[in-house]
């Protein structure tokens, strides 16, 4: 295949995948409805990256995690502390190091994440109800492979 051709086919590629993404965040925002706190997409990786940690984390360290400016973090911390009713994460002074701010999740954060994670998950799930068990599989494996790159290319 000649590289033009190439290079308009991975660009149409991209447009679709860019396309499909706006869709499924179209349709999850649609079912959501206004049943729990309004969570922004860096809010909730926020959120994950604190559900999964195995140990308190810094700002610092969420902030690596996630590639984001010091300033673009303490948005994300304050309007994480500020979002719902309760606060979604709770912040204190390190203990061996003054200089820096542990984060953990809230009761109310930890519930927040699950609901926003079920949210998404189920819109998906419906979309992926249509396709058929065959073509699941391969976007299955297609998904896999562009995620271990991903991985990959990032780390």
């Amino acid at each position: 295949m000649p590289a033009l051709q190439q290079a308009q086919e991975l660009k149409d590629f991209a447009e679709e995948m860019f396309e499909l993404s706006k869709e499924i965040w179209a349709a999850q925002t649609r079912a959501k409805g206004r049943s729990h706190a309004e969570i922004s997409e860096t809010e909730f990786v926020t959120l994950d990256i604190l559900a999964k940690a195995e140990k308190t984390l810094t700002v610092g360290d969420i902030q690596r995690k996630i590639g984001v400016l010091p300033a673009q973090m303490s948005r994300i911390i304050r309007s994480l502390e500020n979002k719902a009713e309760k606060p979604l994460i709770a912040c204190k002074i390190n203990a061996s190091d003054k200089r820096k701010v542990d984060v953990e999740l809230t009761p109310a954060g930890r519930q927040a994440y699950q609901s926003y994670r079920q949210t998404k998950l189920g819109a998906t799930e419906k979309l992926l109800a249509a396709l058929s068990e065959e073509d699941r599989t391969e976007l299955m494996r297609l998904l896999r492979l562009i995620r271990d790159f991903t991985h990959k290319s990032l780390t």
